[in-house]
């Protein structure tokens, strides 16, 4: 029996990067998996594909994941196709890096609406049906530069560390009707973020790494299937790096 047989899961910026790598996994181990992106487009549209082709039921929203009224009416659209969300996935996220003095309010404000106020909207408007059931697992899409922080990225770095209060917060709220909230903590991960940096670069990244390269978005999906399965029936509140021991 495959891992998530028989789970919907709701994956927000589920297109593309580590989002996509996550629908994959997921739809892999047996799961129903609904994501959402900012638009619905020719991307979107061959995921949705793919996801199928592993015998799920698989549908592609467009959403705008900072946005509280879309996010209730998405969990409504999620629950209508599907009839449960048995794992939300808040991977939505943005950079918009610079320097403090540098940086705008309109930079600082699009970072937390997209990276943190998103995750507030979406556990808001899916806890209800995972209330009903008594049953859900949330991962957040935290970061290293939430623990550690990281020049140039003040914005980011709150928006994600806002994440890690906001999941150890929820894991003691809705601990007792057996939904757990955990996060987890990429480190430097191949995406198509990052497909643009100089090679010496990320060459100079890797060799900081205690396993000496970068992380790929599977290695993040993978911990993604075992939060979202119930292997991981008795952790909750708790950070995971993935990051290749970068933290320590």
């Amino acid at each position: 029996m495959r891992l998530l047989e028989g789970k919907t899961a709701l994956i927000t910026g589920g297109a593309r990067g580590i989002g996509k790598a996550i629908a994959v996994a997921f739809a892999k181990q047996g799961a129903n998996v609904a994501f959402s992106d900012l638009r619905y487009d020719d991307s979107a549209a061959m995921l949705e594909n793919e996801l199928a082709s592993y015998g799920v039921k698989a549908k592609g929203f467009a959403s705008d994941a900072g946005n509280l009224a879309a996010s209730e009416q998405l969990a409504d659209n999620v629950v209508e196709n599907f009839g449960r969300i048995d794992i939300l996935v808040n991977n939505a996220g943005i950079t918009r890096d610079t320097l403090l003095m540098r940086m705008t309010e309109e930079q600082w404000d699009m970072v937390i609406q997209v990276n943190l106020k998103s995750v507030f909207n979406l556990t808001k408007a899916v806890q209800k049906y995972m209330l009903k059931q008594r049953s859900g697992s949330i991962i957040n899409m935290s970061s290293v530069v939430g623990m550690g922080g990281n020049a140039g990225q003040a914005n980011y770095a709150a928006s994600k560390a806002g994440m890690i209060g906001f999941t150890k917060s929820v894991a003691q709220e809705l601990g007792p009707r057996n939904i757990r909230c955990n996060a987890l903590a990429p480190g430097f991960i191949e995406t198509e973020m990052t497909a643009g940096l100089p090679e010496d670069v990320k060459k100079s990244w890797a060799e900081k790494i205690p396993l000496r390269r970068a992380g790929v978005a599977d290695d993040v999906a993978n911990v993604c299937i075992f939060l979202g399965s119930d292997l991981s029936q008795y952790i909750t509140g708790q950070v995971l790096p993935v990051c290749g021991g970068m933290t320590r």
